[in-house]
Formats: structure tokens, sequence, C-alpha cells
């Protein structure tokens, strides 16, 4: 087939496009997940603050929390502990949605301990956001004072994507916080266990030796005109056996 002389350059553009998009919705994801760990945060302080509440409560609560959301790992004792230290250290919330909420929670954890400066702070999370540093890239620049080698300059903060191929980009893909946010970490691990399982019958079967052939995993079949794939197949002798069929 002859290709349009301008199909390139449009496979590009949709290219392009589908990559800054799956990014904006994840940089969202992202920034309501910093904002709701703030909201919870500010929350603690002022329940120990105002009402009394003993430095015990965290826990109570994290055992709480993670009753009803078994699968996030954002419920822990010390996260918890780091949203309030989070609110304590941020305590302006419109700041936190225009910087902090831009890059991942756990980036935002180790400014908390290794910039005490608010302003600074706010510079570092700039310059992540801007050159898409990962969290121990970030590390890197504040150990090495990146501030004083190139100069801190006062700063607005304009929010802007970070570069698509950057590292922040693919950390905040595989981010298990967010995960665990959007509720989809538990579909990440049946799709791990389903591995493993299978992984362990293609083993045992392979042991088996003479009389079985292993064909393949996930494979097509259809039948009354469905489409199903077979998890495991493998023939013996003249019959053949798939396990677990699944649509």
């Amino acid at each position: 087939m002859e290709l349009p002389g301008d199909y390139t350059n449009f496979l590009k553009q949709i290219k392009q496009r589908v990559k800054t998009e799956r990014l904006k919705a994840v940089l969202s994801a992202n920034a309501a997940q910093i904002l709701m760990y703030w909201d919870i945060g500010r929350d603690i302080l002022e329940k120990q603050e105002q009402s009394g509440w003993g430095a015990r409560i965290i826990d109570r609560l994290s055992t709480d929390l993670r009753e009803v959301f078994p699968d996030m790992n954002g419920f822990s004792v010390r996260n918890l502990k780091d949203m309030r230290k989070f609110a304590e250290c941020w305590p302006d919330r419109e700041i936190v949605q225009r910087s902090a909420a831009q890059i991942p929670w756990r980036n935002n954890q180790l400014l908390l301990y290794k910039v005490k400066d608010m302003k600074l702070r706010i510079w570092y999370v700039e310059q992540n956001q801007k050159n898409g540093w990962s969290r121990d890239v970030l590390s890197f620049q504040i150990e090495t004072k990146l501030h004083q080698r190139i100069g801190q300059s006062a700063n607005n903060f304009e929010a802007t994507l970070p570069p698509d191929d950057s590292d922040m980009a693919s950390q905040i893909f595989k981010d298990p916080y967010l995960f665990d946010f959007l509720g989809t970490a538990e579909i990440r691990k049946e799709a791990e266990l389903e591995n493993k399982l299978i992984g362990h019958l293609e083993k045992f079967l392979l042991e088996l030796g003479q009389g079985f052939a292993f064909v393949g995993r996930q494979v097509p079949v259809e039948v009354g005109g469905d489409d199903f794939y077979m998890d495991l197949l493998f023939y013996h002798l003249n019959s053949s056996f798939g396990l677990e069929l699944l649509r």
C-alpha cells in the first residue's frame, strides 16, 4: 500500500497527542491524590491541636482505613504521619495546588525531610516539574545544592507539562500510590498472580516429560461465534486440554 506523502507527519502528530493527553490525565489524578493527602494531614493536625487527640490516634486511623481499603498502601502509619507533616510544612492549600500537587508523592516526601525553607522547597518543586526529574535525581540536585550552583530566582510557578520522555513521567505512570488511589492496583495484582500461577503450571507440565506438548499461553479460540482465550493450552497424545477458559 502506497502511503500519502503527509502520512508520516500525521502519525507523528497523533502519537504526540496521545502521549500528551495520557500524561495530562495521570498528572490530574496525581494532583487529586496529593490534595487529598494534604486535606487528611490538615484534618489530623486540627484534631490533635484543637481536640487534644494524641499521637496514637494515627495508629488507630491507619488500622481502620486499611480495613476499609485493604489494597491501599497509602494509609500506612508512616504515610499518614507524612500527610500530617505535609500539611504542616505546606500551610497554604492554594500553594500546594499550584506547586506540590504537580509532582509525585514520593518526591514530595523527599522534600519534606531535605528542604526546610518554604521558598526553596517551592523552587525545587518548580525545577522538578519543569525538568521531569525522578525522585533520585531530585535527591541528587538537593544534596549538591543546585540552587547555589545555578542561582535561585523568584518564581510564580507557571504549571507546565514535564517532558513526556522524562524520568518523572515514567515514574508517575508506575507510581504504586497512584495505582492504589485510582483503584487499579487489584487488577494489576490479579494479572501478576495469574502470570505466576500459569508459570508454575507450565513448568509442571513440561517436567512431566513424554506425552505432553506445550502449545502456548493466552491462545485465541472461537466457540459459537464468541472469542475466548485459553490461559494455557497443551496436548497429551491425541487429546488436547485447556486450563480455565476466559472470555
